[in-house]
């Protein structure tokens, strides 16, 4: 826990603590408590001070959660300085702020601030970070809007159905990775299993669900080693993804990286990604934008043998929908959704391993039918799923590797078995 001392020229007292938010998955939260009072004249170095927070989160790749319940100041403060530490955050994740006062809440409400999201309490911004794998957070360059859970609407209540389902989906794999480290490692119950894989998973900001996967998918280890003679990769030669600021270790942002440039390549208005996950042997939505609801529900309900994405995954080669309504590939069930939800075109492109094995699908949508990507959008989009392809693989070999490595040496390591 770090904690900031007071500033000189500040006539009012306030602290900033922060922890890591337990019980959450990788790409999980730092909870910064404030505590004391701020004054008009304290404003800016509160700002400065809390912008140092912010930084260290996103350098963590974790979701900032300003705790606010024992601050006393004015609405118009806290919304001066917010609004000047807001703007200086843009492409960042959203600000989450919980337990406000109402006047700074009715403040920060009426002012609709572009990256910061308001929650009653902490309990309900901890859920909706950890909804699940299908649990999509906005992608940078565009508008985000203010959560308030006093006033849920239909579009909270698909994502939490949609987060439900995803789980359902992932459950088994999860139980499976446990009965896999009880039976390796004697453990004792499925919760020392959990509680090991979560570990693992924050430390490395892995996400969980893909920790598991590999954990069931990969070879058992034969010795104190799990991958012997293993040296590290150098990051790969990105000719699309590789742009100042994004760090390939962490996941999320690069995901997100991948759909933006589809929807910048591609001039599309919604598009999403997914991989595939090996112990599912199934696609997987990793991010999405634009997307209505009803493509949303059924690309985590369904396994549509007849979908653009799923026919470009089968095919290995790009799988391109110009007429919705009158294409023949797709099936009946499919052309329902998307005409209902206003998507006239669709676009597929499959994500090939060096084998040629599909490990995910890019996707984009328009709302005009006939559009067919031009020959040059065509190239780039290949290019872009080939990047892809060499990141997931540096992903996976070195910080994914690295994850199970840790893990393998945290449950036999000598303290550990010498436990009744």
């Amino acid at each position: 826990m770090q904690a900031s001392s007071d500033r000189p020229g500040t006539r009012a007292s306030l602290v900033i603590e922060s922890s890591l938010v337990e019980g959450l998955p990788a790409e999980g939260a730092l909870l910064l408590r404030m505590t004391g009072s701020l004054d008009a004249r304290g404003a800016q170095a509160w700002s400065a001070e809390l912008r140092g927070h912010l930084e260290h989160a996103d350098r963590a790749g974790l979701r900032p959660v300003l705790d606010m319940a024992h601050v006393q100041l004015g609405g118009a403060v806290v919304l001066r300085a917010l609004s000047e530490t807001t703007r200086t955050r843009a492409g960042r994740p959203d600000l989450i702020i919980v337990r406000a006062r109402p006047g700074v809440r009715e403040a920060v409400h009426l002012a609709r601030l572009d990256g910061v999201r308001l929650y009653a309490t902490l309990e309900e911004a901890v859920r909706e970070l950890a909804r699940g794998a299908a649990r999509v957070e906005e992608l940078p360059a565009w508008r985000s809007q203010i959560a308030d859970p006093l006033r849920p609407s239909y579009e909270d209540l698909h994502k939490e159905v949609r987060a439900l389902r995803a789980r359902v989906r992932t459950a088994p794999v999860i139980g499976m990775a446990q009965g896999t480290l009880m039976a390796r490692y004697g453990l004792p119950e499925p919760g020392s299993a959990f509680r090991v894989l979560r570990d693992a998973s924050q430390r490395f900001n892995v996400p969980l669900r893909v920790l598991v996967s590999a954990v069931v998918v990969a070879r058992p280890p034969d010795g104190p080693v799990w991958f012997p003679g293993r040296r590290p990769l150098p990051v790969p030669q990105l000719r699309v993804l590789g742009r100042p600021g994004r760090d390939p270790r962490y996941r999320r942002r690069m995901v997100d990286a991948v759909l933006h440039e589809a929807l910048a390549i591609g001039r599309a208005p919604a598009g999403h990604v997914q991989f595939v996950d090996a112990a599912a042997n199934a696609l997987v939505l990793e991010a999405h934008h634009g997307c209505p609801e009803p493509v949303l529900d059924h690309l985590v309900r369904d396994r549509d043998q007849a979908a653009p994405d799923t026919l470009a995954r089968v095919r290995g080669h790009r799988t391109s929908v110009p007429d919705v309504a009158a294409d023949a590939l797709l099936s009946e069930e499919c052309r329902r959704v998307l005409l209902t939800a206003g998507m006239r075109a669709v676009h597929s492109v499959p994500v090939l391993s060096s084998a040629g094995s599909c490990t995910g699908v890019l996707t984009l949508h328009w709302t005009e039918a006939g559009h067919r990507p031009s020959a040059a959008q065509t190239a780039a989009l290949e290019v872009l799923a080939e990047d892809t392809a060499a990141w997931l693989r540096w992903y996976h070999r070195s910080v994914l590797l690295d994850a199970l490595e840790h893990l393998h040496g945290e449950l036999t390591r000598p303290a550990r078995a010498e436990r009744p």
